[in-house]
Parts: C-alpha cells; structure tokens; sequence
C-alpha cells in the first residue's frame, strides 16, 4: 500500500557532506510528518531529525547545526542534508513517515524506509 524508497547514502570523509532523500508513494491520503532515525552497528536506533507537515522541525541535539532536514510536499519527499559529518554519524539512516491511508478512518500509522548507509571515514 505505502511505499518509502531511501537514497543518498555512502562513504565520504569526515568533514565531509551527503544528502538523503525520502520518497513516500502508494494510498496515501496525507503525510503527518516525516524524518530519520538511525542505527550504528551495537547499537539501538536513535531519533535523527522530524519535520511535520505545517514545516515544524526537530533534531536530536547530536546533529543540530549540522543537519537540516527539508521537504517537498509536492512530490512526498523528505531531505536530510548533513555537513561536517564524523565517524559518529556512521550508521544505517532510517527514513519514516507518519500518514493516514486513502479510505481509511484517519488512523495515523508510521512506515519505514529500508534503510541506507551511511560511512564517515576518519
């Protein structure tokens, strides 16, 4: 029913920056919010940066001023840019989205992405 199909990710050095992108597709009849988690290896899943349909922002404080995450409505597209990037930020990027399906009863439910990787190299 909903797809989200993640792109972007890879190795780069620290310093260095990448963008991802986030398409939503499928029975969607509207978009809640989207934004990222991530994983590095041993480690639990952290909460990356959220953006909301009314473009309201939040970032975990580990990647505020570094990352921005951005949106086209339009297209159910989300971004994260991220610069200065360290080994710290090596781990798989998880998109979400948080929506409500066409015919259903306004239920909000949250879907993944696969996940992307993304290596910083010291």
């Amino acid at each position: 029913q909903v797809q989200l199909v993640e792109s972007g990710g890879g190795l780069v050095q620290a310093g260095g920056s990448l963008r991802l992108s986030c398409a939503a597709s499928g029975s969607i009849s509207s978009i809640n919010a989207m934004g990222w988690y991530r994983q590095a290896s041993e480690k639990q899943r952290e909460f990356v940066a959220r953006i909301s349909n009314s473009d309201i922002t939040n970032y975990a404080d580990s990647v505020k001023g570094r990352f921005t995450i951005f949106r086209d409505s339009a297209k159910n597209t989300v971004y994260l840019q991220m610069i200065s990037l360290g080994p710290e930020d090596t781990a798989v990027y998880y998109c979400y989205a948080d929506l409500v399906l066409l015919r259903s009863t306004s239920t909000v439910n949250r879907y993944w992405a696969q996940g992307t990787q993304v290596t910083v190299s010291s």
